[in-house]
């Protein structure tokens, strides 16, 4: 079955950084974009970064200079550096894979990971 990992969250102060990641697995034969997105306790959520399957990776303005994603494990694994953390990080987050239509894959539809905790105190 299809299985998203997330792990890497913890407790952090104000400045300081984590490295977020996110293993997929049990789906063959697709090109997927994988993003984070990240939600606070009443609050919707929110898209933070995309690495798209040709190499793409954008970001959310609110985290431009200071988080930076990356890919490998043939691709299965998505990771986010979290640098420069500030109390508005505080979430869950995310894992979204996102497959391109392919007879050949066997993943149908976009899916989410579990999620883990980041909290940053001032």
């Amino acid at each position: 079955q299809v299985k998203l990992v997330e792990s890497g969250g913890g407790s952090v102060q104000t400045g300081g950084s984590l490295r977020l990641s996110c293993v997929a697995s049990g789906y063959t034969l697709c090109n997927v974009d994988m993003s984070w997105y990240r939600q606070a306790p009443g609050k919707e959520r929110e898209f933070v970064s995309t690495f798209k399957r040709d190499g793409t990776i954008t970001y959310a303005d609110s985290v431009k200079g200071r988080f930076t994603a990356s890919r490998d494990n043939a691709e299965k694994t998505l990771y986010l550096q979290m640098n420069s953390l500030i109390p508005g990080d505080t979430a869950m987050y995310y894992c979204l894979v996102d497959p391109v239509f392919s007879p050949l894959c066997s993943l149908s539809r976009p899916r989410w990971g579990q999620g883990t905790q980041v909290t940053v105190s001032s």
